[in-house]
């Protein structure tokens, strides 16, 4: 009996040192940490249960069957992010370069099926080389069975990708659809093609971070929704991360003890706003007061910067925030800011969280870049997301609201439970020069009509009342009372229920 305890805990440790000291010791000195440590630092103390660690390669060619690692290059099991219960593979790049087999791809299904079962988050650190060459068409066929995976979990269960190494060729599409990926900087990066495949194509030169690094992905490409400067500040994000959302989407997500007043004034916010319309404030600065011990969760903080997302918490309950940013391009709506937007708020739909809306927008951008970029599709992508969202929404227009931006942003006619509006709130079709130039064209020839008829555009409609009478601002509210209503909104709608019409599926214009 000893002998055969001797002997598992002897296959254990060889299993526990992947392709070798040699290779772990390659691997800390590019400064990564092999996966077992990043699971360590992923997972509460002691709560890793693995699965499959014996599992080998079945592959007979080009010599293989002479090479056999306990593991197959990923490892897989489950544990828990401060109590509670997540799902997760490593891939381990020290055997066989993290490559993708038949086997390797089994091990990661199984954990995914296991995960839709019991209703619990999937997480997956990528560190590969891409598809194991040496077994062709059977490592093609498991990353397709993970896609199929993917694609079932998706608003079932809350998914988050950690590039923490290479991820090329086919192997990125897993991620892509994934509700979260994070990369690393300076040792992650993500691409279809290689920087010599591109070379051979098109002849352009470029350098693997160029081509897919962290900065490509979180500030040109949004493929990235985060960058962290190395794999310890990216492993204790993606748990502050899971502490925002649901397990599943049967689940609410966690309620947290706080320590901050519900009922709170912030006297600071009755000033936030510039005298001079056309001046820029910071909008993360009323999401940080309003917050639970100002603390906030920022989604794509790199990318679209004219639109803000990510999570709070309001009474220990998560919230996402969606919010026009006036700092950047006057807070205008675009492709990107659409299109981030959107996303982030299908996913808070998906998983029951409820959507808080912070509203500055003078319009949609002007211009042949945007129109020939398809603005029109894009931005019908985030008009389609709140309009289907069933969640909770509540929206806080804090001064413009201009044209078909004001009906995008959460308005009341895409069903918006709270729809508040500050004094500043200015809710109209245009600005007021623009209109005066219209309604009084016979008139552009005399300046001082044009500021009397401005100034009168101004009175009538720069303000919030006009929309408030119609009953399309359910409260004019003093700005440093904004966390007090805003909780107080959220907590009335805990027991929301409203259904859509049945369908198979909708079909958001892509």
């Amino acid at each position: 009996m000893k002998d055969i305890l001797s002997e598992l805990e002897d296959r254990r440790k060889d299993a526990r040192l992947g392709g070798g000291q040699k290779r772990i010791d390659s691997q800390h000195a590019r400064g990564k940490l092999t996966a077992r440590e990043r699971i360590e630092l992923l997972l509460d103390e002691g709560s890793f249960e693995e699965f499959d660690t014996f599992v080998a390669h079945r592959c007979t060619d080009f010599g293989m069957e002479k090479q056999r690692p306990a593991g197959d290059g990923v490892v897989t099991g489950w544990g828990t992010i401060n109590g509670r219960m997540v799902y997760l593979f490593s891939q381990d790049f020290t055997v066989f370069g993290g490559s993708l087999s038949e086997t390797h791809a089994q091990k990661i299904c199984k954990i995914m099926d296991m995960a839709m079962q019991n209703g619990a988050p999937v997480i997956g650190i990528n560190d590969s080389g891409g598809a194991r060459i040496q077994e062709g068409v059977a490592s093609l066929a498991g990353y397709a069975e993970v896609f199929q995976r993917n694609i079932m979990a998706s608003g079932v269960v809350p998914q988050i990708s950690v590039i923490m190494g290479p991820c090329a060729g086919g192997a990125v599409y897993s991620p892509a659809m994934t509700d979260f990926i994070f990369m690393v900087k300076d040792t992650s990066y993500m691409f279809v093609t290689g920087p010599d495949v591109v070379k051979t194509v098109t002849n352009e030169v470029v350098t693997a971070e160029e081509l897919g690094g962290a900065t490509t992905h979180t500030r040109k490409s949004s493929v990235a929704d985060g960058a962290f400067e190395n794999d310890v500040e990216a492993m204790a994000e993606v748990r502050r991360l899971v502490d925002f959302l649901p397990l599943n989407n049967r689940d609410k997500a966690p309620v947290r003890p706080f320590f901050d007043e519900p009922g709170r004034v912030e006297m600071s916010l009755d000033t936030l706003i510039p005298d001079n319309a056309n001046k820029p404030y910071d909008m993360k600065e009323l999401i940080l007061k309003i917050a639970d011990e100002s603390d906030f969760y920022e989604i794509q903080e790199d990318f679209a910067k004219n639109i803000i997302t990510g999570f709070i918490r309001l009474e220990g309950r998560t919230v996402g925030v969606v919010a026009n940013q006036p700092m950047v391009l006057a807070g205008c709506l675009d492709i990107d800011s659409s299109r981030k937007a959107a996303r982030f708020v299908r996913f808070c739909d998906a998983f029951e969280i409820p959507i808080l809306t912070f509203v500055d927008v003078p319009g949609f951008l002007p211009g042949t870049g945007q129109e020939y970029g398809g603005v029109i599709k894009h931005g019908a992508k985030l008009l389609f997301a709140y309009g289907e969202a069933t969640v909770p929404k509540v929206t806080v227009i804090t001064r413009k609201a201009y044209g078909g931006a004001y009906d995008v942003m959460a308005s009341k006619h895409l069903r918006g439970d709270f729809n508040y509006a500050w004094p500043t709130a200015e809710i109209a079709v245009m600005g007021a020069k623009g209109a005066t130039e219209i309604i009084h064209r016979a008139d552009l020839g005399d300046p001082d009509k044009i500021a009397a008829h401005t100034r009168d555009y101004e009175d009538r409609f720069a303000n919030p009342f006009v929309a408030a009478e119609k009953g399309f601002v359910d409260e004019v509210i003093m700005p440093h009372s904004t966390r007090m209503r805003v909780s107080r909104a959220f907590a009335s709608l805990r027991n929301k229920s409203l259904q859509n019409p049945w369908k198979k599926h909708d079909n958001i214009p892509l």
